[in-house]
């Protein structure tokens, strides 16, 4: 199968080397299964000038057994006593589902989500999304992973949790239905450790697999998900709230809206500073260099005929007469004229030419 190097969306939106970084917002369920709150999110990604807005979709009683749903939950992040009555209070029914696809949209953000169960991507298969995304979580599930593949859909992939033969084997189902795979490096640790982050491992899986590369980030900060941009990630995720101080786990390693634009800012940044690959000088700097740079000048008066030592010279700005690199040049030349202190020596003011003038 051919190798994918770019992935276009029905929007029109491209992923992929040469691209610019597909930034995503991913809220999860920090809306708190709000679909109010869930709008305004929508709307502060939008002007935060993201490019995708990613949610989460579970059939609790699909995903999990008895014992998990009944489980006591009872610690300060809990919505409810039970950990299914918990995850229950987050969901919000496809119907909400829907209709915020329709708001992000008109907004300009492609929406999609991660579904934890075969029951909600099911659900969600059915608003048509653009994009399939498959959580660390479920890279070692493979009768989801050949449902996934079956759906036609462009796929993104994390890949927190796990090591090179399980993600192997994931890349190998998906491949059996389509090549437009985007692969997320991606620790799963909340919040990961900057040295635990592992930046360079986005090279190792590019050249593996030779797909687009991208990162997915849950750390505090901006500074490791920028250097994956300038380590040539393709698309970037993080969480995204409203409010770090809200109720619930996913909260801490996410972004306020301030935070996201900068992130959007400061990633197109560094796009534009990738953009030059010749060094050369530009129009700016040689007007610098005329003002800050230095040249050759007499240190004192000198007579017409004197042949020059290093005693009759010295170097001042600015950098519009000759070159101090003419230095070796000038030493042991002749005046032809004379020179007064602080006088650029010029090149017509020697008898031997340097740089090829009289």
């Amino acid at each position: 199968m051919k190798t994918a190097h770019h992935i276009r969306l029905r929007s029109g939106r491209i992923i992929g080397d040469g691209h610019p970084c597909f930034i995503v917002a991913e809220v999860g369920n920090n809306h708190q299964g709000d679909i109010s709150l869930a709008r305004q999110m929508v709307e502060e990604a939008a002007r935060a000038g993201a490019d995708a807005i990613k949610f989460q979709k579970r059939d609790n009683a699909a995903l999990l057994t008895a014992e998990g749903l009944n489980a006591p939950y009872t610690g300060p992040n809990s919505f409810g006593p039970t950990y299914g009555e918990h995850r229950d209070a987050l969901e919000l029914s496809i119907k909400e589902m829907a209709e915020l696809k329709a708001f992000s949209e008109s907004l300009g953000l492609v929406f999609f989500a991660s579904a934890w169960d075969m029951n909600s991507l099911e659900a969600m298969n059915s608003l048509n999304p653009e994009l399939i995304k498959i959580c660390s979580a479920d890279l070692v599930n493979t009768p989801y992973l050949r449902r996934c593949g079956e759906m036609g859909q462009p796929i993104i992939i994390s890949t927190g949790m796990s090591d090179y033969w399980q993600i192997d084997k994931a890349v190998a189902e998906l491949r059996r239905y389509h090549n437009d795979i985007v692969i997320l490096h991606c620790n799963s640790s909340y919040p990961c450790p900057e040295e635990q982050i592992c930046l360079p491992v986005m090279h190792d899986i590019r050249a593996r697999y030779g797909l687009p590369t991208g990162y997915s980030g849950h750390e505090r900060g901006l500074a490791p998900t920028l250097a994956a941009v300038a380590l040539g990630a393709v698309m970037v995720e993080r969480h995204f709230t409203l409010d770090k101080t809200m109720r619930g786990t996913d909260h801490q390693v996410s972004l306020e809206p301030a935070e996201l634009a900068m992130l959007v800012r400061m990633t197109r940044e560094i796009e534009s500073s990738l953009k030059g690959v010749e060094k050369k000088i530009y129009p700016g700097e040689a007007a610098a260099a005329l003002k800050l740079r230095k040249s050759i000048v007499a240190a004192r008066d000198i007579a017409a005929g004197t042949v020059i030592t290093a005693a009759d010279l010295m170097v001042k700005s600015p950098g519009s007469g000759l070159s101090p690199d003419n230095w070796d040049d000038v030493i042991g030349n002749t005046l032809t004229r004379d020179a007064r202190c602080d006088e650029q020596i010029l090149p017509e003011m020697l008898a031997i030419p340097v740089n090829g003038a009289a």
